[in-house]
C-alpha cells in the first residue's frame, strides 16, 4: 500500500512537471507570435497606411503627414499596452472567484516605469510638432516665384510678376500655376471678410484675414491637377468660392508665364 502511494505520487509529480513543460512550450510559441508579428510590422514600415490623410503634394505637405503618422502610430502603441494589460489581468484571473490576488503595497521600478514612459512620449510627440511646424511656417529669402493670392466674395485673384493676374471667368474657376520641385512664396491677403485658403492634397489651411497678411511657400513635389477651396463660411455664395491648382514642370511653368505677360503687354 504504501509503495503504491509513493508511485501514486511520483506519476502525478511526472504529470505536473509535463504540463508546466507543456505552458513553458505554449508561452514560449505567444513569445516568438508576437516577436514575428512586430518584425513583419518593422519590414512594412516604408508602406504604412495614410490613416486617413493626405499623403501631401508638397514638402510642406509630406512633413505634416510624417508627423501625423507619427502619432497615430504612438498612439496605436499606447492603445495595444494600455489594452494588452487590462485583458491580461481579465483573462489571467477571471476564474479566480470570490479569491482576492496578492496584493502589492507599492513597487517603484513600475512606478517609475509607467510615469517616466509617458513624459517621454509627451516630450517626444511635443518636440516632433515643433520642429515640423518650424518646417511648414518657414519663409524662403530667395522663392523661386512669388505670388499674390487676394481672397474676396465670393472668389480668388492669383497676381504674379509682370502684372499677370489670374481671376475667374464666368462659370471657370481659377487655376493657381505652380513649378514642380521650385518653392513659391504665398502672400495671402483678404479683401473683405475671414476666408479659408484649402487645399486638402497639400493638407494645408490658411485663414485670409481682413487688414493681416500672411505669407507660407509651397514646394509641389509631384506634377499634377489638384482642388482647392475656400475653408471659412464667408457668405450667400461661399460654396462657389473654388479653385484649382496645376503643378507642371519648371520649363512649362516659365513658357506659361511669358505667354501671360506677353499677353498683358500686348
Amino acid at each position: 500500500m504504501e509503495l503504491g502511494i509513493v508511485q501514486l505520487d511520483k506519476s502525478n509529480a511526472g504529470v505536473g512537471t509535463f504540463e508546466k513543460s507543456n505552458q513553458r512550450r505554449l508561452g514560449m510559441g505567444k513569445r516568438n507570435l508576437i516577436v514575428l508579428a512586430l518584425g513583419a510590422f518593422s519590414l512594412t514600415a516604408c508602406n504604412l497606411p495614410a490613416f486617413g490623410a493626405f499623403r501631401g503634394a508638397t514638402t510642406q505637405g509630406q512633413n505634416e503627414f510624417h508627423l501625423w503618422q507619427g502619432f497615430i502610430l504612438t498612439a496605436i502603441v499606447v492603445g495595444i499596452v494600455t489594452w494588452g494589460a487590462l485583458f491580461y489581468a481579465v483573462f489571467k484571473f477571471r476564474r479566480c472567484g470570490d479569491q482576492i490576488p496578492k496584493q502589492t503595497h507599492s513597487n517603484l521600478k513600475w512606478e517609475l516605469i509607467y510615469t517616466i514612459i509617458p513624459v517621454l512620449i509627451v516630450i517626444g510627440l511635443f518636440a516632433a510638432t515643433y520642429v515640423t511646424e518650424n518646417e511648414i511656417t518657414n519663409v524662403s529669402s530667395h522663392p523661386a516665384l512669388r505670388v499674390t493670392v487676394v481672397a474676396y466674395q465670393w472668389g480668388w485673384k492669383f497676381e504674379y510678376p509682370g502684372g499677370v493676374n489670374i481671376v475667374p471667368k464666368g462659370a471657370n474657376y481659377p487655376t493657381l500655376e505652380l513649378p514642380e520641385g521650385k518653392t513659391t512664396t504665398i502672400k495671402l491677403v483678404s479683401n473683405d471678410v475671414v476666408h479659408g485658403f484649402y487645399i486638402p492634397e497639400f493638407n494645408f489651411s490658411r485663414y485670409a484675414l481682413p487688414g493681416v497678411t500672411n505669407y507660407f511657400d509651397f514646394k509641389p513635389t509631384r506634377a499634377g491637377y489638384f482642388e482647392g477651396r475656400c475653408s471659412q463660411l464667408c457668405g450667400l455664395y461661399h460654396a462657389e468660392m473654388l479653385f484649382h491648382v496645376r503643378v507642371v514642370s519648371s520649363s512649362d511653368f516659365n513658357n506659361w508665364l511669358t505667354t501671360q505677360q506677353q499677353k498683358v503687354t500686348a
